[in-house]
């Protein structure tokens, strides 16, 4: 397979979850010309003595003192070693090559003012699959300095590399490699410190799986409304359109090509049916509209440089800005997991409502008529606990000033919490998901419909490939957790119902 080209301009959240998940890269050829005027500017400006942040000056609180110039390239390792102060568990190997894939594409424009070997080095560890030990807790979303110092003191040998899930000494595992540890310039240990992509890698992980988190509800929500045997005109296009929210038409044209308008055998028994089903254009679209939101804020932090300071390469200087600031990501990843937490209520009462007689005119609790039969009731107590979950990690992050470098640094969005906490969530949202497929498919069945829309046949067939119809009770968590790992958690669902998952 051909390795992804990284240009500086163009990667998205889908080809960062791809290099996470294993795909090699390459960078492209125009890259280095800007990576080496970027490094001439930064050069010049140390020749010169012309003051600059984190270059030739102390960092926080002592930003305003010169080092001497026989102490620059020092200081570069002992930022690394002073800052790499996380705590905690490790990124997995998946979200920390989500992080190193983010900094590298972000130093492609030689805005950054790296050393070009630096970003050849990053490539190079990549492509071997060394991952470096990041600790999750570290960054309070104002720049991820001692987060992204861990990548760093890993690359210079002096950190930690995950070999087959184990901590190793970084210098053994990069020799194990072949690889001599990172040697770094003045400059070298800023640029791979104090940056963003802790944050923005996690961030783009997250939303590569909310897309298709929603696009899961909608199929699982789909096929439950037709084991339902609910009234489509809520989804039909005079419906959506006459009020056209964000979102919302995609999401209503999607269930109508889902569901067929119902199927000739099934016929809707309602005027109205429970909003959780009828009200699907309408929660389903705020989470595609929140997800274009998602999009929309990273495609600008995973191609723009958001370093202190940065290189002007037109003008030739370098100058001090507030880019690591990430308030626009924090709020867009939070309207995520809000929207999603909404969509996950939904489907735990569509669930419920299969379950009832009242409602759904089948079997109590998906089950037979047999007394003695639990059927899905108690699969309501985790369903319950994992909505919980869910609104729980929905809550915004918090709103609070910060009192770091003796107050310089005032100020915190806690985008990596944001991050953390949508995977979180999306973990859990999965397993919602696979039990309400799983619902969906018993109802029709008990049903008796013999005849599905086109693009729910397959996954109906799909669906019972992993778990066969519940005709005695049985213990259905490994059933479950495979439909998330295998069908939703891969995309895979979205293919065998004929989703191209649209952007919005």
């Amino acid at each position: 397979m051909a390795p992804l080209i990284l240009t500086g301009r163009s990667l998205t959240p889908e080809s960062v979850e791809k290099v996470a998940l294993g795909e090699k890269i390459a960078i492209d050829s125009a890259a280095r010309p800007l990576l080496e005027k970027g490094r001439r500017i930064v050069e010049r400006h140390l020749e010169e003595g012309i003051p600059v942040y984190g270059l030739n000056t102390g960092l926080g609180a002592r930003a305003g003192e010169m080092l001497p110039p026989e102490a620059l390239a020092e200081f570069s390792l002992r930022m690394v070693r002073g800052r790499a102060q996380g705590l905690g568990s490790a990124l997995t190997a998946p979200e920390a090559r989500a992080v190193m894939v983010t900094r590298l594409n972000t130093l492609l424009s030689g805005a950054a003012g790296a050393s070009p070997p630096v970003a050849d080095y990053l490539a190079d560890v990549l492509n071997r699959n060394i991952v470096p030990v990041m600790p999750r807790h570290a960054s309070i979303g104002a720049g991820d300095l001692v987060a992204m110092a861990a990548l760093a003191h890993a690359l210079i040998g002096e950190g930690e590399i995950l070999i087959d899930g184990e901590r190793r000494p970084a210098r053994d595992a990069l020799a194990v490699a072949g690889l001599a540890p990172l040697a770094l310039k003045p400059k070298d240990g800023q640029v791979l410190c104090n940056n963003t992509a802790f944050s923005v890698g996690l961030a783009a992980l997250a939303a590569a799986r909310a897309r298709r988190a929603v696009t899961s509800l909608q199929i699982a929500g789909a096929l439950s409304f037709i084991g339902f045997r609910g009234n489509p005109t809520p989804f039909a296009k005079p419906a959506t359109r006459i009020r056209p929210q964000p979102g919302e038409v995609e999401a209503g044209d999607e269930l109508l090509a889902l569901t067929d308008f119902g199927t000739p055998d099934s016929k809707a028994r309602r005027l109205q049916d429970p909003l959780s089903f009828r009200c699907m254009p309408q929660v389903h679209g705020a989470a595609y509209a929140e997800a274009l939101r998602l999009d929309q804020a990273l495609a600008i932090e995973l191609n723009s440089v958001a370093d202190n300071p940065v290189v002007l390469l037109d003008e030739e200087k370098i100058i001090g800005t507030s880019n690591f600031h990430m308030p626009h990501l924090t709020l867009a990843l939070d309207g995520m997991a809000r929207a999603l937490a909404l969509a996950a209520t939904d489907s735990v009462s569509r669930v419920a409502k299969l379950m009832s007689p009242s409602f759904s005119g089948l079997p109590p609790l998906l089950s037979s008529e047999s007394v003695d039969r639990a059927g899905f009731a108690p699969l309501l107590k985790p369903t319950e606990a994992l909505r919980a979950e869910i609104i729980h990690l929905a809550n915004p992050v918090p709103i609070l000033p910060s009192q770091n470098a003796d107050g310089q640094e005032d100020a915190a969005t806690f985008s990596a919490l944001a991050a953390q906490k949508l995977g979180d969530l999306l973990d859990r949202l999965d397993l919602l998901g696979a039990l309400e497929l799983l619902a969906g498919a018993q109802a029709v069945d008990l049903a008796g419909l013999k005849k599905l829309p086109a693009r729910l046949a397959p996954v109906h067939a799909r669906i019972r490939a992993i778990s066969n119809f519940i005709d005695d009770d049985r213990p259905l968590g490994r059933e479950i957790e495979r439909i998330a790992s295998e069908l939703i958690r891969t995309g895979e669902l979205a293919s065998v119902a004929g989703q191209t998952g649209s952007r919005g």
